[in-house]
């Protein structure tokens, strides 16, 4: 295991994006349809291919995910990912139709310095083509696709990702793109939230501080008191290679945000759009119900450790007045 998305088999992830934009986007593309579901806690989201995921309705096999930055500018993305699917030849077929279902997801990274003068039509959708055709098992973390314009309330945020497997031999993986309204770290110090989830020092093995003072709980968000809705969003795919149905993957999307609140201060605001997909690639048999809910404690845990990865592996973006990266104050 690479503590990656991709330990789960059939799992593949790319990387396009534009360092004169500052932004760009992330596919996570399945080699068989998954079966897949979401949860919604932010008060501000921006998603595509949203309603099919509700466990009510009909569609029950996902052949991607877009994330993508750029707000609702991004939302093309999916259908530069659904292009490359359709040459291969996958999808979702009606007859002789083939249409390739791809969810998606944006956060808000207009204002990082980047050119976004783009013209008549926004570049997200070629953008979504390039990441899906550069999928593969081993992708970069940091300030890469998706996460490459992405901030939070002290540092430059990115893209994370992290891996677990239960003692029944069930694999459990999370990426995130981290765009949050809030802090990933404690006060101004090194500490992470998510350190007691850490493994192997995977975000720098700095632990938490001795104690809290009332400066480290005070509110820190992006902005200040001149935040604004709509500016902010972390988004997180959970794999499992367990046989799961629709239904049980929204219950492991649910059980996932914890990894939220375990990694981000504040968070599930109004003033972010925080999304979590959970997907099932369908190998291994789970109890559904302590099994399922052993699953979900897992989730939380890879993505909140997901979460704090994004922030420890990003650099700043190379515009005056950018964040800095966690790494150019604490190595």
């Amino acid at each position: 295991m690479h503590n990656l998305l991709t330990d789960i088999a059939g799992v593949r992830v790319g990387h396009a994006d534009d360092a004169a934009l500052a932004s760009g986007v992330t596919a996570i593309l399945f080699d068989r349809p998954a079966v897949a579901s979401m949860d919604v806690r932010g008060g501000g989201p921006g998603t595509r291919e949203s309603a099919l995921l509700d466990p009510v309705n009909t569609v029950d096999g996902i052949d991607g995910i877009a994330l993508a930055g750029g707000s609702a500018f991004g939302l093309e993305a999916g259908g530069g990912v659904q292009a490359w699917l359709a040459e291969q030849g996958r999808g979702f077929k009606i007859r002789d139709a083939l249409i390739p279902i791809v969810p998606g997801a944006i956060c808000f990274d207009l204002l990082n310095g980047g050119d976004k003068q783009w013209g008549r039509f926004a570049p997200y959708r070629e953008l979504g083509y390039a990441a899906a055709a550069a999928a593969g098992e081993r992708f970069a973390l940091g300030s890469v696709g998706a996460g490459l314009g992405a901030t939070t309330a002290n540092f430059k945020g990115g893209v994370g990702s992290a891996s677990a497997m239960t003692p029944d031999g069930v694999r459990v993986a999370a990426l995130a793109v981290v765009n949050a309204i809030g802090s990933v770290t404690v006060g101004d110090g090194p500490w992470f939230w998510a350190a007691p989830f850490e493994v192997d020092g995977e975000f720098g093995g700095r632990g938490l501080p001795d104690h809290f003072t009332p400066d480290m709980l005070a509110l820190r968000i992006k902005g200040g008191p001149a935040a604004t809705a709509i500016e902010n969003t972390t988004l997180a795919v959970v794999v499992t290679d367990a046989i799961l149905s629709k239904a049980q993957a929204q219950r492991l999307a649910i059980m996932a945000q914890t990894g939220f609140a375990r990694a981000i201060y504040p968070v599930h605001a109004p003033l972010d759009g925080d999304i979590v997909f959970a997907a099932a690639t369908g190998e291994k048999p789970v109890d559904p119900l302590v099994g399922l809910t052993e699953l979900g404690m897992v989730a939380g845990n890879v993505i909140a450790r997901a979460i704090a990865r994004g922030v420890h592996e990003a650099a700043a973006l190379p515009f005056p007045g950018a964040l800095p990266a966690w790494r150019d104050r604490f190595g």
